[in-house]
């Protein structure tokens, strides 16, 4: 059994975690930044940073006592390297390099979408590779097929905007605050979902990508019209992307297959619309369906402490030289999705 401390910072959640390769958490602490961003109604890079670096060394303090460890306990270091925040993930990168160095331990560079692509299997030891997920976050929309540690074939993209980024905005929009997510989903329970006539962007389209910038433009025009209540414009949003998200993996599934197991990871990951239209469509397909508890869908240093014990198993480490990432494909072989952005 290996021990993994695990550093996470590429966002606006400090995180540092001890976990065994045997799936016990045994210590877990994390720092948000909710107050500090609040009043610009996202994350700003420059103030995350500076919280990063004040905060991480006490807790990474704060679970190894939790735990009743020392790093000489630990066998490997697992900090995110990529893709994030560059400043966060330098602060993260650079003190898991720093106490690998010190206490002689192996350093493991963890992708952070690797990190929510492998959580469901730190909850769920009856998940075998292969399986297909759907990976929804404030940066990323995308439908991989996973096969292993390091083992990814992306199967769909979102050609501009995330599906968490258009929650955020929307969010801003109707002056809900940050994080924008939960608020949305709130305020949606409240509305009626048929009442704003926003669009599907790509729907029904021939490739399986996404695309959520349209649908943040309709967001805006229909708040400017004065016409529909706030809660409509939640609802009616939400809906929306809950439709994008079902044709698209559907239009996924029926192009390549379906795996035995469906399973989402991803902040939005914890909407609980989305969940019950994932599992509805792996009910169609055959497919189990799995979701990670919601605390395990946000950022969190579990998720990288787990990807580093898979990756330790399986023989992959890292010199202490390497470089961190703004940007980290999972699929690097993929091929660009057409009329994407720099960030698919």
């Amino acid at each position: 059994m290996s021990l993994i401390l695990g550093i996470e910072s590429s966002c606006d959640e400090t995180a540092a975690a001890l976990v065994t390769s045997d799936r016990e958490i045994l210590a877990h602490k994390l720092a948000g930044q909710e107050a500090e961003h609040a009043p610009y109604g996202g994350v700003v890079p420059e103030i995350a940073a500076r919280a990063h670096a004040e905060i991480l060394t006490p807790l990474i303090a704060a679970a190894l006592d939790e735990a009743g460890k020392s790093l000489d306990d630990v066998d490997a270091i697992a900090a995110t390297a990529g893709p994030g925040l560059i400043g966060g993930v330098m602060v993260g990168l650079v003190t898991g390099k720093a106490l690998a160095m010190a206490a002689d331990k192996p350093l493991i560079a963890v992708n952070h979408l690797e990190g929510h692509a492998l959580s469901p299997r730190l909850v769920n030891p009856n998940l075998g590779f292969p399986y297909l997920l759907m990976l929804v976050s404030g940066g990323h929309c995308q439908i991989l097929r996973v096969e292993g540690p390091g083992e990814y074939r992306r199967l769909a993209t979102t050609i501009d905007d995330a599906a968490g980024e258009a929650f955020d905005k929307t969010a801003k929009i109707l002056g809900l605050g940050y994080p924008g997510g939960p608020k949305v989903q709130a305020l949606a329970e409240q509305g009626d979902a048929q009442a704003v006539p926003l669009p599907r962007p790509l729907l029904k389209s021939k490739e399986p990508h996404f695309s959520f910038a349209g649908l943040k433009s309709a967001v805006v025009r229909a708040y400017q019209n004065g016409a529909y209540r706030p809660e409509d414009i939640a609802a009616s949003f939400q809906q929306a992307v809950v439709d994008c998200l079902r044709d698209r993996l559907e239009k996924a599934i029926g192009d390549h297959g379906r795996c035995a197991n469906l399973v989402v990871a991803g902040g939005v990951g914890a909407n609980t619309p989305i969940r019950s239209m994932l599992e509805r469509v792996a009910g169609k397909h055959d497919m189990v369906f799995t979701a990670p508890p919601q605390w395990l869908c946000t950022d969190n240093a579990a998720m990288i402490a787990w990807a580093g014990a898979e990756r330790f198993a399986a023989g992959l480490t890292d010199s202490l030289d390497f470089v961190a990432r703004p940007r980290w494909p999972l699929d690097p072989k993929a091929e660009k999705a057409r009329g994407a952005g720099v960030k698919a």
